[in-house]
């Protein structure tokens, strides 16, 4: 079955998407701003409150996924005091001013994150998502997966992209994997799943109380999402 990841803000989320059965739990704070680096108690609470992975998010500011270099001082101490408070890996995506993947930002941050695993988020749907996949798998920088919605808005309106960057992930083991998200639901898993057959899928506001980052997990929306990957094979 694929794995189910959910997004967490804190303890009670982490538990409660645990209980009702996420395989992995991907940590930020402040999704208004589209979801930010987490505080050091933040992330050593939640580790600790449960035995799932916890992967964390690394990024220091909302107003773009292009980064400085005297911003790499700050991002540095982030990952390294995640992997001491135990966090299973990261999530992170950089990209330049010509939206190509900034591979020297990211060579130092997997050089800084060895040992752990590591996700390239949706900053890839900055750019042309198929080609700076393509530069990922081709480059000598590997990381664990891609959480992306095809660059589109939301994963169902970019799945002939998705199914394109599926199909290119298949080519080589070695390949990330592509994790599909954004915008995805108990109402709609069915047919993207059928669609795509992703091995990982990435569940945000939809498993919460009337769809909102505000309220509390709704548990019963991870049970649906699972019930249906199931059901399906």
């Amino acid at each position: 079955m694929s794995k189910v990841e959910i997004i967490v803000l804190n303890e009670e989320d982490a538990k409660t998407a645990e209980a009702y059965g996420a395989d992995r739990l991907e940590l930020v704070s402040a999704m208004t701003e589209g979801g930010l680096t987490p505080s050091y108690g933040i992330i050593k609470t939640v580790v600790q409150s449960v035995k799932i992975p916890v992967m964390v998010m690394v990024r220091p500011h909302s107003f773009s996924f292009v980064y400085r270099n005297d911003e790499w001082v700050a991002i540095r101490e982030d990952i390294k005091i995640m992997k001491e408070l135990g966090a299973a890996g990261i999530v992170f995506g950089a990209i330049n001013n010509q939206q190509k993947v900034d591979f020297d930002m990211l060579s130092m941050v997997l050089e800084e994150a060895k040992g752990l695993s590591v996700t390239f988020h949706r900053a890839i749907d900055e750019t042309n998502s198929l080609e700076a996949y393509q530069s990922l798998c081709h480059s000598s920088y590997k990381v664990d997966r891609i959480l992306t919605s095809g660059g589109k808005p939301a994963a169902h309106e970019g799945l002939d992209i998705l199914k394109r960057m599926i199909e290119e992930s298949q080519k080589s083991a070695n390949s990330p994997t592509i994790m599909p998200g954004s915008g995805l639901s108990a109402n709609n898993i069915e047919y993207i799943h059928d669609q795509l057959h992703a091995a990982e899928y990435h569940f945000g506001s939809a498993v919460r109380i009337d769809g909102d980052f505000s309220n509390r997990i709704n548990g019963v929306e991870i049970e649906k999402v699972r019930k249906k990957l199931v059901n399906r094979y």
